[in-house]
């Protein structure tokens, strides 16, 4: 393993011996002492934010070679939407380029120059979708933050892999800036060009330690997975996402939520600010609650103080108006095929159930043997769906097949689906419940 390390020895003499020892499951790897990677190797590159700018810095990406390290900076909890306010872009022979991508419609020709590379991206499912919105989309992935996971990494944040397999320390102090900030402090974009600064480094450790373990193909499946997956389409019904929405039990109350929601996103979106900077949820969900009609009585709901609460009042009384004069009411619950909570399978389906606490078992082990996380052996809900509704014909094919249907990749599918047929097959007893003691 040879990570690059930063030039901070005197010349002509000597490096210290700070060599230490790492061991993940068997794979033992010399790494250094930890070194704060606190200046990016090529120093901090202006922001890209002209037209002839772009057009330079595609011009340089589409010259390199390897993969390229990709990262964007969003203004979670401070601007609407999840949009990129900074993309960060490393190739070997080109550098790291930042592109503030507000001054253009989209980055399109960023994507040209990236054609047929590898995008290395650490957690994708972060950033694809906001670089979707720009008009990028790889055609390769490597995520770092998977490949971490199924190599059996005790911690998988950016900075914890790279602490562990190339022995940096990478202070993530700025990961909740507000990112929208113009013009962009030099210390937030030294941290932004480190993000992607050893992501080249990272994934040819994380592939050795996959390699050694067989599990490549596992990483490439996944990793495949997500692309073909694409952006999620749009939520039915979001305002039903509102934290604390499991309190309201009426109907009515629920059409205040709805109504409060709907107006807030609107207002939200035309003053580009994160909703819950104008009412947060929990005030949306405790004004339903109270169903207020005057004004004193909405300030004196709690989430509602302050200046601008008063100002907007009248805003959100009418939201409850409507919902109180509501002829046709929202469900308290949307339609669904998913399965009931296990916990109550046992009153429900008994033998679903025992499917279920037969099979959880056999998965554990196999995890555990392979030294990777349960939920990423098989996700959690296609266990749960393929016990409540097994197919007709326990088969290991027909076990597979509705693995197929549900999501699971082929590597996940030869694992677990003779374990789950095993299961199905020769199911467990449930425990005997104790009875319950008559209440006095």
């Amino acid at each position: 393993m040879t990570p690059h390390i930063p030039d901070n020895t005197t010349a002509g003499a000597p490096a210290a011996d700070t060599t230490t020892h790492i061991t993940v499951e068997g794979f033992d790897s010399p790494i250094p002492e930890i070194i704060d990677l606190d200046s990016p190797r090529d120093g901090v590159p202006l922001v890209i934010e002209t037209q002839s700018g772009l057009e330079r810095c595609a011009a340089a990406i589409a010259a390199g070679t390897g993969p390229a390290g990709v990262d964007a900076e969003r203004a979670s909890g401070f601007r609407y939407g999840q949009r990129a306010f900074l993309v960060q872009i490393r190739r070997e022979g080109s550098g790291t380029w930042l592109i503030d991508p507000e001054p253009f419609g989209d980055l399109a020709i960023i994507n040209d120059a990236l054609k047929g590379v590898e995008w290395i991206l650490h957690a994708a499912s972060q950033d694809l979708p906001c670089l979707s919105e720009l008009g990028m989309w790889p055609d390769k992935l490597f995520d770092t933050e998977l490949a971490a996971r199924l190599a059996g990494l005790p911690r998988v944040g950016l900075a914890a892999v790279i602490e562990q397999l190339l022995g940096f320390g990478l202070a993530k102090e700025h990961s909740a800036a507000d990112w929208s900030t113009r013009p962009l402090p030099e210390p937030w974009l030294r941290y932004a060009a480190l993000d992607v600064e050893v992501l080249t480094e990272l994934r040819e450790e994380l592939i050795e330690l996959l390699e050694a373990d067989g599990k490549l193909e596992f990483a490439e499946q996944e990793f495949a997975a997500i692309l073909a997956a694409g952006v999620a389409p749009p939520r039915i019904d979001p305002w039903r996402k509102t934290s604390g929405l499991h309190q309201i039990r009426d109907r009515r109350q629920l059409a205040a939520v709805r109504e409060m929601w709907l107006e807030r996103d609107s207002l939200a979106q035309k003053r580009d600010v994160a909703p819950g900077r104008l009412v947060p949820d929990s005030a949306l969900v405790a004004a339903a609650k109270a169903m207020p009609a005057t004004v004193p009585q909405l300030l004196g709901t709690k989430g509602f103080h302050g200046r601008a609460a008063q100002r907007e009042a009248p805003r959100w009384l009418r939201c409850i108006a409507a919902a109180r004069d509501l002829e046709e009411l929202p469900p308290l619950h949307l339609p669904t095929n998913a399965p009931p909570p296990p916990r109550v399978w046992t009153d429900r389906d008994p033998e679903a159930a025992a499917r279920l606490s037969t099979a959880r078992p056999l998965l554990q082990e196999k995890a555990e043997q392979l030294n990777l996380p349960l939920e990423n052996l098989l996700t959690p809900d296609y266990l749960r769906r393929v016990a409540w509704r097994p197919p007709a014909d326990t088969t290991e094919a027909a076990v597979a097949g509705e693995l197929r249907i549900l999501g699971a990749r082929e590597w996940q599918i030869g694992l677990v689906a003779p374990l789950i047929t095993e299961a199905f097959l020769n199911p467990q007893p449930l425990p005997a419940k104790e009875p319950r003691e008559p209440k006095p």
